[in-house]
């Protein structure tokens, strides 16, 4: 399975040209190229031929296409995933769509994994399919005694499969870090499964939330994306302490790449 991340466990996009097309309409060039992957791949995984090796390939083309219309992408930590002797939970912030799509390229090379999910993508109209196929954990968000039982049980099953699992404890997607919004479901799963949890820090404000389709905002190539994973934690006792780590981690990189990034 063809992976972008170097044996450092790092990936930065290298210097290219953008067409002039792509640089003045960067919204209207990806999206054009990113409906052709969604419905091809829809068909696929209708069909049942979308497996994880055609899931990393479709990932790996919106990030392509995405670094084609100028977004630059700075990936770091990836080895202690690789380092790792048994599957994994990963828990990160969530800003938008472009992690949800970015990820298979990154983690799927790795380990078989999946997504902790809102029920309303395995009805979301094409990418219900893409989903489905993917064998995800669907949560209600607003029951949390439901959803604890939920994640406790399927997580568990899944991860004793060799399954690993990305999750985002903040719940709804937000440009805005909110600790006090970041819930402990994944510090649960991970100490009812007995594996590592990986801290994972992003920023993809470069693919925006859009006002009519929510998952269609606008790309703005000035935003560099980061994805950063930490060195994983074994849970001890409730998880406090792995908690507060995870959260400091987040914060301690957002704060980072703001200053960074400024012009």
């Amino acid at each position: 399975m063809q992976t972008i991340i170097d044996t450092d466990g790092t990936y930065r996009t290298a210097a290219h040209h953008v067409s002039w097309w792509a640089g003045n309409f960067p919204t209207v060039a990806f999206y054009s190229h990113f409906l052709v992957n969604v419905l091809g791949s829809s068909r696929q995984a209708k069909r049942g031929q979308y497996d994880g090796s055609q899931w990393c390939q479709s990932s790996l083309d919106v990030l392509r296409r995405l670094e084609s219309v100028g977004v630059e992408f700075e990936i770091t930590g990836v080895n202690h995933v690789r380092q790792l002797a048994s599957p994994c939970l990963v828990v990160g912030n969530h800003m938008g769509m472009l992690e949800t799509t970015v990820l298979p390229a990154i983690l799927q090379p790795i380990y078989n994994f999946t997504f902790i999910i809102k029920p309303s993508l395995l009805e979301y109209p094409f990418f219900q399919h893409i989903m489905r196929s993917r064998d995800p954990i669907a949560v209600t968000q607003a029951n949390p005694r439901q959803d604890l039982k939920i994640v406790l049980e399927g997580g568990t099953d899944r991860l004793s499969r060799g399954t690993s699992i990305v999750a985002f404890p903040q719940g709804a997607r937000s440009h805005r870090f909110d600790p006090d919004q970041f819930n402990t479901l994944g510090i649960k799963l991970a100490k009812r499964a007995g594996v590592p949890i990986v801290p994972l820090a992003l920023k993809t404000d470069a693919w925006g939330i859009g006002s009519w389709i929510k998952d269609m905002g606008r790309i703005d190539p000035t935003k560099k994306v980061h994805f950063a994973f930490g060195p994983p934690l074994s849970i001890h006792g409730r998880g406090t302490d792995e908690h507060q780590t995870i959260i400091r981690f987040i914060q301690e990189k957002l704060a980072a790449w703001r200053e960074e990034d400024q012009p």
